[in-house]
């Protein structure tokens, strides 16, 4: 598959990379060395497939020039739109153009996810009380610093369309509406610390934080048989999944650890993913961007409603 790396700042690096031999143009306005200053530019029966990279005011109307031609895209998450429409109407596009649309949810293939997943839908934790994730690095300066990052709900979409979706990978469904619980900007003139989550079977707690000073994930899984838990990605590694089986009527729990020292695999398998579906004529995951997409919008309107303009 010939693809085009659109927009070259850390993420397009990093799939430009894991394209090797793949990737036949580069496209960025402002990066020395990129082939290409437009997406326009590049002829269209030069590529098959375009991975867009790319700040997020930029995604909707790249994908539907891509979508227009007939190409498969893969573009950075989140794909927002203040309109559900816009949405609907790149799905139809798509479905007509017999393309791909994937929006990038790498975190799908980290192996502890992929873990706690297996975990969880084997039924080894039994009935599913509380899901806990917490995701946090310490790039508040640097977004306050970008010319386009500090804006609107901050670190809402940003690191909390991560966990939502990984939350719906785990659940499938959550039957409870979420709830901002506090979003504060204690640096950055958009949300910088965000809690939320739902009231739901089981009840999910969130936290997305641009404060933490060091990167870090966590997820805590509490069910009626034990807990699985997790710590840390491959890419800030080590990283640790704990299995703990309940002692009844209480007690210290015995434990399962499994600890991985690797580098981040994600990159190169979602890559994968991608590839799979462009040449299986499956469909993308817009269906999924929806519902991200009405869920970020009402807790974005709930935050800055609580936390003023």
């Amino acid at each position: 598959m010939r693809v085009v790396v659109v927009g070259l700042g850390v993420q397009g690096r990093k799939r430009l990379a894991v394209a090797g031999a793949d990737a036949v143009a580069t496209v960025d306005p402002a990066v020395a060395g990129a082939r290409y200053r437009s997406l326009e530019e590049v002829p269209v029966a030069a590529y098959d497939a375009a991975l867009l990279c790319v700040p997020d005011a930029a995604k909707v109307e790249l994908v539907r020039h891509l979508l227009e031609r007939g190409k498969h895209v893969l573009v950075e998450k989140p794909l927002l739109t203040p309109d559900d429409g816009v949405l609907r109407d790149l799905a139809a596009l798509a479905e007509r153009s017999v393309a791909v649309c994937y929006t990038a949810y790498n975190h799908r293939f980290e192996p502890h996810i992929l873990r706690m997943h297996e975990t969880i839908a084997a039924g080894a934790l039994g009935r599913i009380y509380l899901c806990r994730m917490s995701y946090g690095n310490g790039t508040a300066r640097d977004v306050r610093d970008s010319p386009w990052r500090d804006a609107g709900a901050g670190v809402l979409p940003d690191l909390g369309s991560h966990l939502l979706d990984t939350v719906f990978f785990w659940f499938g469904s959550v039957g409870a509406p979420f709830r901002i619980w506090s979003a504060d900007r204690f640096e950055n003139r958009s949300f910088d610390h965000v809690l939320c989550g739902a009231r739901s079977q089981p009840v999910i707690e969130l936290e997305m934080t641009l404060v933490s000073w060091r990167n870090h994930f966590t997820a805590d899984v509490y069910g009626e048989r034990g807990s699985a838990h997790i710590e840390s990605l491959c890419k800030w590694g080590p990283t640790s999944f704990i299995r703990r089986t309940r002692v009844l009527p209480s007690g210290r729990p015995p434990e399962e650890i499994v600890t991985l020292a690797q580098p981040d695999p994600t990159w190169a398998l979602e890559y994968a993913h991608f590839k799979r579906l462009c040449a299986t004529g499956a469909a993308g995951n817009l269906a999924m961007d929806l519902r991200l997409n009405v869920i970020l919008g009402d807790l974005a309107r709930q935050a800055l409603a609580a936390g003023g303009p």
